[in-house]
């Protein structure tokens, strides 16, 4: 005969019991015809078994076995169903006897399936456990980890629906929820609850009493331990229909919404503290058994864990944006004939790309774009010294780009030599009869009678002088080239290659002279806006081209509404995507008919 075969778990070899027809020599007996012959036999004759055995017994014994030359058994008795020569050898094989503790019957394999499933039990929970901690750890924001946490939070506990709060108790923000399965129709029925009534708010409220749950009998942590150790709270309302002691405005919404009970756990983490907390709602009343009470008390200590971290990198990336934000022009100038719009992102790091329009003596306009090299606050202050640099270079010498960009390299030469930027800066001159300082229009003071009799086109090529361009001179250190786009051309502006600032010992490149047609618009950009496409930057170029010049007549004379078309064009995924590391920043001159 075969021994029972007992399934492995996970890779634990199970201990077997010694099979029912192979007994071991008992051990205050050294004959083995003292032995009993047949578990069953010897548990109807326990009278007889005391004084001997049995003439069936000593008969088969007899018959079916024989002890070794110097008296020891071999181990092997004859089972119900007589002698067995393949059953397993006890003395002989050297088989293990009966396993410590358990008896040789079906209540040892019952004991041991039951060990095994709570086995199995435990392993199924821990790969559970396992599995929503590593998607939890993937999340990399702080609205992707709650609902993350939400999700594996529902799947623990049971529920289908729930919402999670963030209200960090330093008050430093930010404070947000977020629902499952809950519209903002429905988390705003939930919000007119009186705070006092709602599970989560009581937690981030802070009204039960320590050391107790909703029902005001203790509560206990994952350790066992009583909450007053651990401030743990955990509120559970499993019958919102049927607790007549609940606030009438809860048992309405309740109703109103379809849910029947609910379970509030705190969101709690060092160095922050309490975080928020998080409630999964019922469809019929019930409550969490303990085994899912342990399992989102594990997987609530992670996520806190994960949320205060995600929560201090947050608060870091909007310092260093609020930072750069401050830094850059607060407003674009408004300067006569021309029209200015912007856009601009800052990577969740905190990056150097920067730009500035500023208005010059005379009328004149200075455009500027940059892009310091690193990440982080450090790269944005490098970032905002080199800008205010370069305004000051700008408001002296504006009018020769190369001699700013030249005295601009200079200073991060002798100031940050182990820093590199690029920079494009680009001086528009004043408009024809502007540099006297009179109004615009007013050309000089003469009156516009006195004009009668000048030739169309001798002010500007177009009935009464109209302005028609304007000169512009651009130097570049290592930046893209700016487009140039209007309804007779749409064409990269032939920059020289040149090297960024602060690559060389000695750096120099010759500026290029534009003019502007009216009704057209020059672009600036940084090349994380070519970056953020994920294409090679010729591709990425050749978008650029196409982007700018499928934009329709009837918008390019609006500037914001340029910069809009190529934004959705370039980045579909739109300027604050979460998933890119790159700065982006595209501004638009237009010039005026």
């Amino acid at each position: 005969m075969t021994a029972p075969h007992v399934p492995k778990v996970a890779g634990i070899e199970p201990a077997l019991p010694a099979p029912t027809h192979t007994v071991g020599p008992h051990p205050e007996d050294p004959h083995p015809e003292n032995a009993p012959a047949d578990h069953a036999e010897h548990a109807e004759h326990t009278a007889d078994s005391s004084s001997g055995p049995s003439s069936g017994s000593a008969s088969d014994s007899s018959s079916g076995c024989s002890g070794t030359s110097d008296g020891s058994p071999d181990g092997s008795v004859d089972g119900p169903g007589g002698g067995s020569s393949d059953a397993p050898n006890g003395g002989r094989g050297g088989a293990p006897g009966p396993v410590s503790g358990l008896s040789p019957d079906v209540s040892a394999l019952d004991q041991l399936a039951a060990v095994q499933d709570r086995l199995a039990g435990w392993i199924s929970d821990l790969s559970t456990l396992h599995d929503l901690t590593e998607q939890l750890a993937r999340t990399r924001t702080l609205e992707e980890a709650l609902h993350e946490l939400l999700r594996a939070g529902a799947a623990l506990v049971g529920a289908r629906r729930g919402l999670v709060v963030l209200a960090p108790a330093d008050g430093l923000g930010p404070e947000t929820t977020v629902g499952l399965g809950l519209g903002h129709a429905e988390i705003g029925h939930i919000e007119t609850v009186p705070r006092r009534a709602l599970s989560y708010a009581r937690i981030l409220d802070g009204l039960p009493e320590p050391g107790t749950t909703g029902d005001g009998t203790p509560a206990t942590c994952d350790t066992g331990a009583t909450c007053d150790a651990c401030d743990v709270r955990e509120i559970s309302e499993p019958d919102i229909p049927g607790e007549k002691d609940l606030d009438p405005r809860l048992r309405e919404v309740a109703a109103r919404l379809g849910y029947a009970a609910s379970y509030a756990v705190p969101l709690t983490a060092d160095p922050i503290g309490r975080t928020g907390a998080a409630v999964w709602l019922y469809d019929e009343p019930a409550a969490p058994t303990k085994r899912q009470r342990h399992l989102i008390g594990l997987y609530r200590a992670h996520a806190a864990e994960h949320l205060a971290r995600l929560l201090e990198l947050h608060r870091s990336r909007q310092a260093a944006a609020t930072l750069r934000e401050e830094l850059l022009p607060h407003r674009l100038p408004r300067v006569p004939g021309v029209r200015l719009a912007v856009r601009h992102s800052t990577g969740p790091r905190g990056g150097g790309d920067w730009y500035d329009a500023l208005p010059l003596p005379d009328g004149a306009l200075g455009l500027a774009v940059g892009s310091v090299t690193g990440s982080g606050p450090s790269a944005v202050a490098a970032m905002g010294r080199l800008r205010a640099s370069l305004r000051a270079y700008a408001v002296m010498e504006g009018e020769d780009p190369v001699a700013v960009l030249s005295d601009l390299e200079l200073l991060l030469r002798l100031t940050e030599p182990a820093r590199s930027a690029t920079a494009l800066f680009a001086f528009t001159e004043p408009p024809p009869g502007a540099s006297d300082g009179t109004p615009e229009g007013a050309l000089g003071g003469v009156s516009e009678g006195a004009l009668s009799g000048v030739p169309e086109g001798a002010l500007g090529g177009v009935p009464g002088g109209a302005l028609t361009s304007r000169k512009l001179v651009l130097a570049g250190a290592g930046h893209c080239p700016p487009l140039i786009l209007g309804d007779l051309r749409t064409e990269f502006v032939e920059t020289s290659l040149s090297a960024p600032l602060g690559m060389l010992a000695c750096w120099e490149a010759p500026s290029v002279e534009i003019e502007p047609a009216g009704g057209e618009t020059l672009l600036l950009y940084s090349d994380g806006l070519l970056h953020r496409t994920g294409e090679p930057m010729d591709r990425a170029f050749a978008r650029l081209h196409t982007a700018a010049a499928s934009i329709p007549r009837s918008s390019r004379r609006d500037p914001e509404a340029v910069v809009d078309h190529i934004v959705r064009a370039m980045l579909p995924q739109g300027l604050d995507d979460p998933s890119s590391e790159e700065d982006v920043v595209l501004l638009a001159t237009y010039f005026e008919e």
